[in-house]
């Protein structure tokens, strides 16, 4: 089961995200000397960074940057998670060195080569990982409101994917349609996943993920191997959760 934090209001809960991001980022330092993290777009990126981008207790200078999905749209456009996250945190923390931040290929999303994009992306992988499956220190992941997670969608075919560790999608049933993704082997070789959101529009659908296993979700198929899931909620999300569905949050 999922460990799941709810807070009272988006503040408290962009606060005790920070915290815990901290201590998982001095945690992994202390241990091998870098945070690798993996980040996936929509509210996201603001609910993070509220107070991280400013805390000076984060040595930034030791985290890899990696994105859980990505759309096929040039680094300046408006639909691209690489820009959601540079203007809401990456603009704020110089600390991070240009070559630690790893980007969709932005040639071939422009033109749109979700195959070519997924490609080059997993060799970025390998490269970082030195060919062993990937295993990133902490996930960062949004839910949709169809219970999706990075780009993989309920019934779509990628749900089965074993092999690829970046997959191409040129059917999203949400625009744009192509994109790429992180796969379930990846996804789920993970040390830590956090999946973070906010608002009573969401709080059907965290209802049906954390108390209805038998959905079948795409987020429900988030069950890292040697690792844990948390979720990062706040009162209005939450709202249809029974009360023992949710742990007090603690340092």
């Amino acid at each position: 089961m999922p460990i799941v934090y709810s807070f009272e209001n988006g503040d408290a809960l962009s606060s005790g995200l920070n915290s815990f991001v901290e201590r998982v980022s001095r945690e992994a330092i202390a241990d091998h000397g870098f945070l690798s993290v993996a980040i996936s777009g929509g509210s996201l990126p603001k609910i993070l960074s509220k107070e991280l981008a400013f805390n000076k207790n984060v040595d930034f200078s030791k985290w890899h940057l990696f994105w859980a999905d990505e759309r096929c749209v040039g680094h300046d456009h408006a639909d691209s998670n690489y820009l959601e996250v540079k203007k809401s945190l990456l603009n704020h923390i110089p600390q991070i060195p240009q070559e630690n931040i790893y980007p969709i290929h932005e040639e071939y999303a422009i033109s749109k080569d979700a195959e070519k994009a997924a490609i080059d992306y997993e060799q970025q992988l390998e490269k970082f990982f030195k060919n062993k499956l990937p295993s990133f220190d902490l996930l960062l992941l949004g839910m949709g409101p169809d219970g999706h997670c990075c780009s993989l969608f309920p019934g779509h075919p990628l749900l089965e994917e074993k092999t690829r560790w970046v997959a191409p999608i040129v059917d999203s049933p949400k625009p744009p349609p192509e994109r790429i993704t992180l796969t379930y082997p990846v996804v789920n070789n993970s040390k830590l996943v956090v999946f973070v959101t906010a608002g009573d529009g969401k709080k059907d659908m965290v209802q049906q993920i954390i108390e209805q296993p038998e959905k079948d979700l795409p987020c429900q198929r988030v069950k890292p191997v040697n690792g844990h899931v948390y979720w990062f909620i706040d009162h209005a999300a939450a709202a249809k959760l029974r009360k023992e569905s949710c742990s007090e949050y603690k340092l």
